[in-house]
């Protein structure tokens, strides 16, 4: 078991930056390929980016490819999401999570709480 704890969301501008942090305890962080969705109010939750164990590869939602950067410290037992030149529509709340499997697989992954990004126009 895995357990993840998310930070850095808050209130942003449009054109602004964010920086998206979720500190894994529990497990051997490098044992598990990461990921990042997002979910926006009456929708359904969808993929952003994910990240192999020793972060060689990486996939990302074709609508935040060349904004969105996922990476990982595994001597921090840390993943990040820098988020630049946010749009309102990147409003929601942004969830990580763990998989033991690779290529990702959210169905039987562990996940966060969740931290509020907000973008104003």
């Amino acid at each position: 078991q895995v357990r993840l704890v998310e930070s850095g969301g808050g209130l942003v501008q449009a054109g602004g930056s964010l920086r998206l942090s979720c500190a894994a305890s529990g497990r051997t962080f490098s044992s598990f390929a990461m990921a990042w969705f997002r979910q926006a109010p009456g929708k359904e939750r969808e993929f952003l980016a994910d990240i192999s164990w020793g972060g060689g590869n990486t996939n990302y939602k074709d609508s935040v490819k060349g904004r969105f950067t996922i990476s990982r410290d595994n001597t921090k037992n840390t993943l990040y999401l820098q988020m630049n030149n946010l749009k309102s529509e990147d409003t929601a709340v942004y969830y990580c999570a763990a998989s033991t499997t690779w290529p990702f697989r959210s169905e039987s992954a562990s996940w966060g709480q969740g931290t509020q990004v907000t973008v104003s126009s």
